[in-house]
């Protein structure tokens, strides 16, 4: 799963990537340069943790995202090919990134007018795509019955586009959504509005235009997210007494990178099983409703060829218990079948045979 980290110049994006990816980018590097850069970002989970002080395993591996930092976009920029359209296509969702603080120049925070010139631009972006392939087909020596539908739900998406309206929130079937698969619009991308606060602004939950903010959000359905990236970065370089003890002093329950990947995970759908045992403890990402067999075959296409039964416990469950053994003991642990939906948490051993 790949996700784009967008945003204007200057509005904490490649702060935000190092804490995702554990990276030590100098945030000035972007200054004119074109390229983007990838990382992977391990998505926390202190189920981890606790099965890690379960089981002591060889090796602990978390689910990953990977994160796409690209330059930042100028205003204008959508209406010619340019490296950051071109970059953030091809990603599965984004997360832009809104300056909330005084800049280094000290220019003013404007996060509503920020995040409303990146739905515009993006959406010109996606208004010029449907132009061009509405006029290929026109231009086309002859106009099929799959072309005549292409072509009415162009219509649709560029009535839409113009009147300011992000084209995931139209009522589009699966058939709609499976033409449209090959044009990577912008806004049929999952997003999260990621405002990146200084201290204070964060502390205090009082930043410029919320009420505007949270209403847009809300009717864009749009998650959002505060953070503020820079105590965040001195936040992951404390030891662990120290971090949770800095935490405390601010009343921060969580990071802004727990948050931020709860509400990317939630907003693309996504869930995480998870298998224990001495030799390692992972995170495995699926998307919600997969079934159990599947499932299976995110660890291995064998598994999901021999699929057999799958030995499943809640995590929770197994907490509660204690352990394996207790949690047999009390009924906790099932067999389920090929069908089984999984859970979010379930913690699972495949039984197959090939």
């Amino acid at each position: 799963m790949d996700i784009g980290l967008i945003g204007l110049p200057r509005s904490g994006k490649t702060t935000i990537f190092n804490l995702l990816t554990n990276s030590h980018v100098e945030t000035s590097a972007f200054g004119g340069k074109a390229e983007s850069r990838r990382g992977l970002a391990p998505v926390p989970d202190h189920r981890l943790l606790w099965l890690q002080e379960l089981y002591h395993p060889k090796k602990l591996t978390p689910a990953q995202l990977q994160v796409v930092d690209v330059p930042g976009l100028a205003h204008g920029e959508s209406q010619g090919p340019n490296r950051f359209l071109n970059d953030v296509r091809l990603v599965d969702a984004l997360i832009h990134v809104v300056r909330g603080y005084a800049s280094e120049l000290g220019e003013a925070p404007t996060p509503l007018k920020d995040l409303e010139d990146m739905e515009l631009e993006i959406g010109l972006s996606d208004l010029d795509l449907v132009e061009k392939r509405r006029e290929r087909i026109k231009s086309g020596k002859k106009i099929t019955k799959e072309n005549q539908h292409e072509l009415e739900l162009l219509d649709m998406l560029y009535d839409a586009l113009e009147s300011g309206q992000r084209l995931d929130q139209m009522d589009l079937t699966e058939e709609d959504r499976r033409l449209l698969s090959g044009y990577q619009f912008l806004t049929l991308k999952p997003m999260v509005w990621l405002l990146n606060l200084d201290d204070e602004t964060f502390k205090s939950g009082e930043y410029p235009d919320r009420a505007a903010i949270e209403a847009l959000a809300s009717e864009k359905r749009i998650p959002l997210v505060l953070m503020a990236g820079a105590i965040e970065q001195e936040i992951q370089d404390l030891d662990e007494t120290d971090r949770m003890e800095f935490m405390r002093d601010l009343g921060i329950r969580e990071t802004g990178t727990e948050r931020l990947a709860r509400a990317t995970y939630n907003h693309l759908g996504l869930i995480s099983f998870l298998t224990a045992g001495e030799d390692e403890v992972r995170a495995w990402t699926i998307l919600r409703n997969t079934v159990a067999k599947e499932a299976a075959g995110k660890i291995h296409s064998d598994i999901e060829r021999g699929f057999i039964r799958a030995e499943v416990v809640a995590f929770e469950a197994l907490k509660s218990a204690g352990n394996m053994v207790k949690a047999k003991e009390q009924g906790l642990v099932r067999l389920e079948g090929k069908e089984y939906i999984m859970q979010d948490g379930d913690i699972v051993n495949f039984r197959f045979n090939v």
